[in-house]
């Protein structure tokens, strides 16, 4: 790996963990943009480095927020899953994608991220012992309207910072 790309990696990594962090819990809602760096490695270098970057930006925020635990990689997955899949998709295309192409990808993302949390907060709660179908079923219609409003953010975002972002880091790579 070049090392202009494994710095992108990691700073892109970094950002995930502090916008996880930084995120705005209100009980099982939780408002965050912890995936917005993980869709920028996927669209610009892959889907190993949007894995990569889901998978230690993460594990970085689940460790400081709530340590080490027994459902730690369960709440990565959704985020893992998200670089790789849409990395997968960016590179069948390559890395060539229309704006349409970029908003349906983030939907989709962010619909998977979405049930996949969701699926995570069922076997955690069930693990812990705190399961509800109120906690983790009352609160999804709005937690599909934050879904909804981070894709159309998101999509609005990208469009303009994927390729001037893929462009500095190929050819810095090719130096």
């Amino acid at each position: 790996m070049k090392t202009r790309q494994l710095a992108t990696d990691a700073m892109l990594a970094a950002m995930c963990a502090v916008l996880g962090y930084l995120s705005v819990d209100l009980g099982n809602l939780k408002i965050t943009f912890e995936s917005l760096p993980v869709l920028v490695a996927a669209f610009i270098l892959g889907p190993a480095d949007g894995f990569i970057v889901g998978c230690i930006g993460t594990l970085i925020y689940q460790i400081l927020r709530y340590g080490l635990t027994a459902t730690t990689v369960l709440w990565m997955l959704p985020y893992m899953l998200c670089g790789l899949l849409v990395g997968l998709y960016a590179k069948k295309k390559d890395f060539r994608l229309s704006k349409k192409e970029i908003a349906i990808s983030v939907g989709i993302a962010e619909l998977m991220i979405l049930l996949l949390n969701t699926a995570v907060m069922a076997a955690d709660s069930m693990i812990y012992g705190y399961y509800s179908r109120t906690y983790i079923f009352g609160s999804f219609w709005i937690r599909l309207l934050i879904c909804v409003a981070k894709s159309v953010a998101f999509s609005l975002i990208l469009p303009g910072i994927l390729q001037p972002l893929r462009k500095f880091i190929i050819r810095g790579n090719q130096q």
